[in-house]
Order: C-alpha cells, then sequence, then structure tokens
C-alpha cells in the first residue's frame, strides 16, 4: 500500500458543495456528536468536515485538528473564519512522526479519521496515539475511500485499531467507502 500524502492543493476540491450531495456531513456526523464536546480530527484537509462538527460541538465544545501540511490548516483556518466557527478550533501542525496529542490524554469525546490512514507509513502508531487521547467509550468514526483501499486492507487497518484497544463495530453506510466505528475500551 503506497503511503502518499493528498497534495495540499487537492483540498480545495475535497470541500465543493456538490460532495455534500454523496457525503454529507450534517447528516454523518449528527449520531456522534453533541455541545461540550471536545473532537480530535486528524489531517481534516480544509475542513469539509470540521466545520460541522464547529457548528455541532457549539461554543464550549472544541475541536482539534491536525494535519502535517500547514497550507492545508491555512485554508481550513480560512473557511472557518468565515462560517464564524475559527474560535472553536485549535489547528495543529505535526510532525508525520506523531500527532503530539500528550495534552488531550483521555479527554477526547469523539475522533473522525476520513480518508486519511491508508497514507499513514504506521497506522499502529496512529491508533495508539488516537487510542491515548480518547476517553472510555469513546468513539473513533473511520471511513477509508473503498477506490483506494481494498477490503482486505481495510481489515488489516481495523486488526491494528484493535491491537490498540479500540473494539470494531459496524459503520455507517458511506459513499465510494470502507467505514467502522471504533469504541475506546
Amino acid at each position: 500500500m503506497a503511503h502518499s500524502v493528498c497534495p495540499w492543493w487537492l483540498g480545495y476540491l475535497l470541500v465543493s458543495p456538490l460532495r455534500r450531495l454523496a457525503q454529507n456531513p450534517a447528516a454523518l456526523l449528527a449520531p456522534y456528536l453533541s455541545q461540550g464536546m471536545t473532537v480530535l480530527e486528524p489531517g481534516p484537509g480544509m475542513g469539509f468536515f470540521t466545520l460541522e462538527m464547529a457548528r455541532r460541538v457549539g461554543a464550549s465544545g472544541r475541536v482539534v485538528v491536525v494535519d502535517i501540511q500547514s497550507k492545508m490548516l491555512d485554508g481550513l483556518r480560512r473557511r472557518a473564519r468565515k462560517a464564524g466557527v475559527l474560535d472553536r478550533i485549535d489547528a495543529r501542525v505535526v510532525s508525520k512522526d506523531g500527532m503530539a496529542l500528550g495534552d488531550l490524554a483521555g479527554k477526547v469525546d469523539f475522533a473522525l479519521a476520513f480518508a486519511m490512514v491508508h497514507e499513514l507509513p504506521d497506522q499502529a502508531r496512529f491508533f495508539a496515539e488516537t487510542a491515548a487521547a480518547l476517553r472510555p467509550g469513546a468513539k473513533l468514526l473511520l471511513a477509508e475511500p473503498a477506490g483506494h483501499v481494498t477490503p482486505e486492507g481495510f481489515a488489516a487497518t481495523l486488526a491494528q485499531a484493535a491491537k490498540a484497544g479500540l473494539r470494531v463495530e459496524p459503520g455507517p453506510a458511506i459513499w465510494r467507502s470502507l467505514s467502522a466505528v471504533l469504541v475506546k475500551v
């Protein structure tokens, strides 16, 4: 499996309003989010899901986004400022070697990993770091693009998540995606 990162300029296409026709952030995220939650989104791109998460967690909530590409986060910040939710978003540039989430240990209520885990060279490390940030019972919604990830590859990803202490549950049907809900045990 290749470990190339989505180029920053593709982020503009990924936030297209047309994408909402097939992958509506409000409908997808509604079952998982409520006011006051702390949310983690690794690899947010330019914020296709981030802005909806910031709206749903409200003024008392927080959305922490981490990415290795500062240009993606710059685009996300611009969009969040326009949407009036920038004050709820903590955008962090991280290294490809780790997410540096020590300050979030056991504090995250929900995490979203959408179409990004297949880009990682060390999935085991990703799941270990994410699991450490999640509080017990918290959920991680994982979705990988069916065009890039085979069912066998997704099964291997889920095995890495299970090794990190995340219980695998069926995920929602997401257009052109393989998905699962992972629960911190």
